[in-house]
């Protein structure tokens, strides 16, 4: 197995989280729909945890959404999706709690990165499997 020094952070993100123009504009706002963006933060890394869902008890708006995620350490958060990023509301499935002052993060990606060692490695290893696919297709 070979070991890398590569941030997955640094490498290009083409799910489309942040330049996604369909939902810039929806229902003639310049608001995203947050639970959109949730399902998409969700399909984009779950084979790096193991469980995450968009909450359906906690309330989503225009402006916030909540997901639920358990790392591969067996270790459960609820996720605050807004406009500023995301962060950990709480060490819980379907709760916020309002003394927790955790910081935003920019993308799914580093507050995994963060959290999760497991998730590091897994994602890692994702990449570096697309890497060697790419490196076959163009030698072919």
């Amino acid at each position: 197995r070979m070991e890398t020094d590569c941030n997955p952070m640094e490498l290009p993100n083409n799910t489309g989280f942040e330049e996604d123009s369909d939902y810039r504009d929806f229902e003639g706002t310049d608001v995203k729909d947050m639970r959109l963006e949730a399902e998409a933060v969700v399909n984009d890394v779950l084979f790096a945890v193991s469980n995450m869902f968009v909450s359906k008890t906690l309330p989503c708006a225009e402006d916030v959404a909540y997901i639920n995620v358990e790392t591969r350490e067996r270790n459960k958060y609820c996720l605050e999706l807004t406009e500023a990023g995301l962060r950990v509301v709480a060490y819980d499935f379907d709760q916020t709690d309002d003394r927790l002052q955790t910081p935003y993060h920019e993308t799914v990606y580093s507050l995994l990165d963060s959290l999760s060692p497991a998730y590091r490695e897994v994602f890692g290893n994702a990449l570096l499997q697309r890497l060697e696919a790419l490196k076959k297709e163009t030698q072919s």
